[in-house]
């Protein structure tokens, strides 16, 4: 039988690497492997208190008094010499989870006081396997709480194959005072690190939008319809209710988001958008809630989802009515329970967002037509503010014109044209079908061709007249070649309102409200060339 003094290595040698340790896993690997590697130690095993999770396939759920939290397996080690390639380095068995409170591990959790049996001469009561305790020579325990500050992190237990002796109980005490230390520490610097990566990446997203923002620069205007949806604003910002922005394309609904946003309580924290027309459908659940490294191909590292970076703030999700109808329950989901799962992970994280979403449809009667889920409808309208088009606030027109010209000067390093009441009577007679987004692309075209002069414009351009003498009468039937004529002008006009742009705000597949694989599949199928549109 092996001395006492083998029950450690070299406890000073321990203490001095569990000091210099920082990343948790590596941590608790170190503590139990360097206790478990000696012969005089059965089994070793480390336990921390975490949130109560997998209750549903818990041993000791009947017996588990409080769900909130419970001490979890993290780190064992041993050597059986009773069936030597049993792996005792395994943290799925039936001691896997222990209720605090409940049976000796959970009791110290409770109590913070130890548990010492230098010699198991006559078996506790509280041993549960006696075979094997009997198979693996077991003749000692010594059970140490993991404390720091007062608050019990854990417990630490020891199954020695020889009487432990004083020395070796208060070395035991000593490890585990410092190994609670150290993991506190280690706890500390991994929130640290989980923080900073969370800045990184709202940092990183922030300059995405920055990079890609064409935005209108503030709500501006003075007519009835603009001031209705600021007196709405006012009234739903200081709130948590959900908000559903409706309007066309291109009306600014993104605008009234982040004025939500800004007048609201959460405006210290981030509003982050999701575009759901342009997220493929294979990606929906990792961009909503993220994924765990090895999760599916491709899942190269951890990944946060749009709900958790955006929690403590507001998540915008724009053209909401885009998501796939079997995925709205997912969405419904966290929008009542506040709960999500990363993909691959059981574990559950609660979130704290505010939702506003946006869509240029209408979504109840998508929902009669079971295109959109009811229910989540019904949630995600809970406060609707429906964004007039710009052709209803006309009076507003010649404010944002000034605005977008002004803007566009600088940014071009140009000097501002001069806005002429002519050229503002002009834009107020047209319709608008772009919206506001189409006039900023009008008045920045402008810009660039004005060449020192004042402000030209140039709108609704007729159709090539070869063209316009193919369109017959309205009682007239079109041929299938006067159709092709007729969608292969709409898609040049198109194209040149956009300045050849396909993809993104303000391209052409926005404007004709079209996916842009589907449009570029049309340009080629009618052999236009985006850069010559011919």
């Amino acid at each position: 039988m092996p001395p006492m003094t083998a029950l450690f290595g070299n406890p000073k040698r321990l203490l001095l690497d569990l000091a210099q340790e920082r990343d948790p896993a590596s941590l608790l690997k170190l503590l139990v492997t360097r206790i478990g590697s000696s012969e005089a130690v059965a089994l070793a095993r480390l336990w921390l208190v975490k949130p109560g999770e997998g209750c549903e396939t818990c041993p000791m759920a009947g017996e588990c008094p409080d769900r909130t939290e419970c001490l979890h397996l993290v780190a064992s080690s041993g050597r059986s010499i009773a069936e030597p390639p049993e792996d005792l380095g395994r943290l799925d068995g039936r001691f896997r989870r222990f209720p605090i409170g409940v049976r000796k591990v959970g009791r110290i959790a409770d109590t913070g006081e130890a548990l010492e049996v230098p010699d198991l001469a006559e078996a506790p009561e509280w041993i549960v396997d006696h075979d094997w305790v009997k198979r693996e020579g077991v003749t000692g325990f010594a059970g140490q709480p993991l404390m720091h500050h007062g608050v019990v992190l854990g417990v630490l237990g020891v199954f020695s194959r020889v009487k432990i002796g004083t020395a070796c109980l208060d070395w035991l005490r000593m490890i585990a005072d410092h190994a609670a230390v150290a993991i506190a520490h280690s706890q500390a610097w991994g929130e640290v690190e989980r923080l900073r990566t969370r800045l990184e990446e709202e940092n990183e997203y922030l300059q995405e939008e920055v990079a890609i923002e064409q935005g209108f620069g503030e709500m501006l205007g003075t007519s009835p319809a603009l001031r209705n949806v600021g007196q709405q604003i006012e009234l739903v910002a200081p709130t948590d209710s959900t908000v559903l922005v409706l309007g066309e394309s291109g009306a600014g609904k993104e605008l009234v988001a982040r004025e939500l946003h800004r007048r609201s309580y959460r405006a210290s924290r981030p509003l982050i958008k999701v575009n759901c027309a342009a997220i493929p459908r294979e990606l929906f659940e990792s961009e909503f809630f993220g994924h765990v490294k090895g999760a599916f191909t491709g899942a190269l590292r951890d990944r946060v989802g749009r709900f958790e970076l955006a929690d403590g703030g507001t998540l915008f999700l724009d053209e909401v009515g885009e998501v796939p109808l079997d995925l709205q329950s997912k969405l419904l989901r966290v929008l009542q329970e506040g709960e999500i799962e990363r993909i691959g992970e059981e574990r559950t994280r609660r979130v704290d967002v505010r939702v506003i979403a946006a869509t240029n449809r209408d979504l109840r009667e998508e929902s009669r037509h079971r295109r959109f889920r009811e229910d989540l409808y019904y949630r995600l309208s809970v406060f609707p503010i429906e964004l007039p088009p710009l052709r209803e606030r006309r009076e507003d027109v010649g404010i944002l014109a000034d605005h977008f010209l002004q803007q566009a000067a600088r940014r071009f390093g140009v000097a501002p044209p001069r806005l002429t009441k002519a050229v503002v009577r002009q834009l107020e007679q047209y319709e608008w079908p772009g919206n506001v987004r189409e006039l900023q692309h009008v008045v920045e075209r402008a810009v660039i061709l004005s060449r020192g002069g004042p402000l030209k414009v140039s709108l609704d351009a007729p159709p090539p007249e070869s063209v316009a003498a193919t369109v017959p009468a309205a009682a007239e039937l079109l041929t299938d070649q006067q159709m092709r004529e007729i969608e292969r002008t709409n898609l040049l006009r198109a194209l040149e309102a956009a300045d050849g742009k396909v993809y993104g705000p303000g391209g052409a597949a926005e404007l004709l409200g079209l996916k842009p694989t589907t449009l570029n599949s049309r340009l080629k199928a009618m052999g236009i060339r985006r850069g010559g549109f011919s």
